[in-house]
């Protein structure tokens, strides 16, 4: 049987981790904006700093859902 649990979480994670993921590419264009031989501000190194965080745990968080949920499925039960 299907744990409705586990399939939302399943979700869940990965509508977060797009979500990150769609927030680093909102800052695609002011980072190939810089110039090479500038410097970026710290304002805006907290924020890729903090979107780029979000986006790690996430797709961690996922992945490690994945190999619980293939795991789980690998081993017969009782």
């Amino acid at each position: 049987m299907t744990d409705t649990n586990e399939i939302r979480a399943l979700k869940a994670s990965l509508r977060g981790t797009l979500n990150a993921a769609a927030a680093l590419r909102a800052l695609q264009e002011s980072v190939d904006a810089l110039d090479d031989h500038g410097d970026m501000s710290g304002e805006a190194l907290e924020e890729l700093g903090s979107v780029t965080s979000g986006l790690a745990v996430g797709a961690q968080a996922l992945r490690g859902l994945v190999v619980t949920m293939r795991s789980r499925r690998a081993t017969p039960t009782e």
